[in-house]
């Protein structure tokens, strides 16, 4: 009788210590300067927790694990590694940040069309006196453009602009269309008219014009980071957007089930890259609105805090390398 209540009361103090062990342990844990950050699917919360605090110039040293699927932690606009998380496996990291503001961490690992809602935001305090720049407003704002009209193109190639077919023609294009301002301003089909009324192009077919177009674009997509634009586009866009630009990722058909409900903020079907008329009809600066922007709530992820503006253009250049044939075929 006696050991029987000895095994109960060691039982009692067992069940009572633990959770007290556990809630001391995680007390000297917040006390070390250790912030837990769990991920999780969006549907199961995301990131827990979503919003962060630290005083710049301190480091913020963060415990990562993944309690359900890979995922990984990344910042916007930083150069820091992308970190992957493995489930079950913590992965600590310390980062510091020098200037206040609000930066993004955000997950690249795709786990479902909800993917996008994988942000969260870490608040760098500081003295309110330090002025530390406001942010530039984007282009599309700065033009007062409409990044959701309509803007089809009604002038078409009969077949996809050729740099090579261009460059074959031997003629030096004025200043005007190397000019990076005119070709952010101004959309392919755009363009194709200022040169079918250029006297230069009086004896070329419509084809030949639009190869002059595709050269244009190749001028300006040739000063970019080619590489690093296949590479975002291979992370951040190919699931939905597919890898050939067609708008048939893995999570094409999902989006596409969304947006035949008839709901106007539903998820809708991601754009084809390759249809002549949405592209060639869209401005360079349309494009990086719709980019830095997002799709407001159609599942288009807004990238604006994660890109940084070199990235955003040359993406931008990235979608219109669906239009033009670079290579001789």
């Amino acid at each position: 009788m006696r050991s029987s209540r000895l095994a109960l009361g060691l039982l009692f103090i067992l069940a009572l210590g633990l959770p007290l062990f556990a809630a001391s342990w995680r007390w000297w844990d917040l006390r070390s300067g250790v912030v837990e950050v769990h991920a999780r699917m969006p549907d199961a919360g995301g990131w827990s927790p979503a919003s962060i605090r630290v005083p710049a110039g301190e480091a913020l040293r963060l415990m990562l694990t993944s309690d359900d699927v890979m995922h990984s932690f990344a910042i916007g606009q930083s150069a820091s590694p992308v970190i992957d998380l493995y489930p079950g496996k913590p992965v600590e990291t310390t980062l510091q940040f020098d200037e206040p503001g609000k930066y993004t961490f955000y997950c690249t690992r795709w786990c479902g069309p909800d993917h996008w809602r994988m942000r969260g935001t870490i608040e760098v305090t500081g003295d309110a006196n330090i002025q530390t720049g406001a942010a530039e407003q984007p282009l599309y704002l700065t033009l007062g453009l409409d990044i959701d009209a309509h803007h089809e193109a009604s002038t078409l190639p009969q077949q996809r602009p050729s740099v090579v077919r261009g460059a074959a023609l031997g003629l030096v294009l004025p200043d005007k269309y190397l000019a990076l301002d005119y070709y952010r301003l101004h959309s392919p089909e755009q363009v194709w008219n200022d040169l079918r009324g250029e006297l230069f192009s009086k004896e070329l077919d419509d084809q030949q014009v639009w190869d002059l177009v595709a050269l244009v674009w190749q001028f300006h997509a040739s000063s970019g980071d080619a590489e690093s634009s296949q590479q975002l586009y291979a992370r951040d866009c190919a699931a939905c957007h597919g890898e050939a630009g067609a708008g048939d990722g893995v999570f094409a058909h999902v989006l596409g089930a969304a947006s035949e409900t008839g709901d106007m903020h539903a998820r809708q079907t991601p754009a084809d890259f390759t249809g002549a008329a949405h592209m060639l009809g869209a401005s360079p600066a349309l494009l990086h609105g719709k980019i830095v922007r997002g799709g407001m709530g159609t599942g288009m992820p807004y990238w604006g805090p994660i890109y940084t503006d070199d990235q955003a253009w040359a993406l931008v250049s990235r979608l219109y390398e669906f239009q033009f044939e670079v290579e001789d075929k």
